[in-house]
């Protein structure tokens, strides 16, 4: 069998509004987020993430923060793809509760994880509602936070 294999796809770096707090629900804390703008680059593409996109987040009854994503980026060739994602972040309760509120915590003192897949009708850009990806996150100190997104080979 073989090993498994990436290569960089892009950094991106999202920003977003404060959390709209919908309340402990019977699946855990449910809050909402939407993205006001971003940006991504990276060898093959780059561009902008456009306003209007938004997190649907669940924080479990274990502590672990369930990522539920949706954007629309923009290439620098205009190309509109969507990428959608899921995830897990989870990490001490103190660690926590730094990265959302103080944002630059070192990202290796807490798990944050995300697969994205994309859609596209831009041929130049086909090859990517065929590949598998997974994120690498980190939240920033000015409410945003960053991927380092890469393809699976």
């Amino acid at each position: 069998m073989a090993g498994l294999q990436s290569r960089p796809l892009f950094e991106m770096t999202a920003y977003l509004t404060p959390f709209e707090d919908i309340g402990l629900t019977p699946l855990g804390r449910r809050q909402i987020t939407h993205v006001t703008h971003g940006q991504f680059e990276g060898e093959r593409l780059r561009g902008e993430i456009t306003p209007g996109g938004g997190e649907w987040a669940l924080s479990r009854f274990d502590r672990v923060g369930r990522l539920d994503v949706r954007l629309l980026l923009r290439t620098d060739d205009d190309a509109p793809i969507y990428m959608s994602y899921t995830g897990l972040m989870h990490g001490s309760r103190e660690m926590m509760r730094r990265a959302f509120t103080h944002g630059d915590v070192d990202p290796e003192q807490y798990y944050f994880r995300t697969t994205p897949y994309f859609e596209t009708g831009d041929g130049r850009y086909a090859w990517l509602n065929r590949l598998v990806a997974v994120g690498v996150g980190r939240t920033l100190p000015n409410a945003g936070v960053s991927y380092a997104v890469h393809e699976i080979l």
